[in-house]
């Protein structure tokens, strides 16, 4: 990490590296793109690393997270031939289905 204050320069040929480990082919007009690009980026970066955050308790989401499932209840299910008398196919016990690994 650089110290705070050291602007972050990008060069045409970390542009290239990083394209060839993202195996992306970029021609020189889209290398020089992206090098502009990349360092606005970087600037930005070390605006952001200028504001003092020591205050701030980590956290890894901005908004409050609730779970919004209910809780689990026991309760009586339906019974078996209810649930089996729409499967167009089953067993008395089970709907059956076609194999899709294999055949049984």
């Amino acid at each position: 990490m650089l110290p705070r204050g050291v602007p972050m320069a990008i060069s045409r040929e970390d542009v290239r590296k990083v394209a060839l480990l993202a195996r992306l082919l970029l021609d020189e007009k889209e290398i020089e793109e992206m090098t502009s690009q990349l360092s606005r980026i970087l600037d930005y970066m070390e605006i952001l690393r200028s504001v003092d955050t020591s205050a701030l308790e980590p956290m890894a989401h901005p908004l409050e997270l609730v779970n919004v499932f209910r809780e689990d209840e026991l309760r009586p299910s339906l019974p078996r031939d209810e649930v089996l008398a729409n499967a167009p196919k089953h067993d008395g016990e089970c709907y059956l289905v076609p194999a899709v690994l294999g055949t049984p």
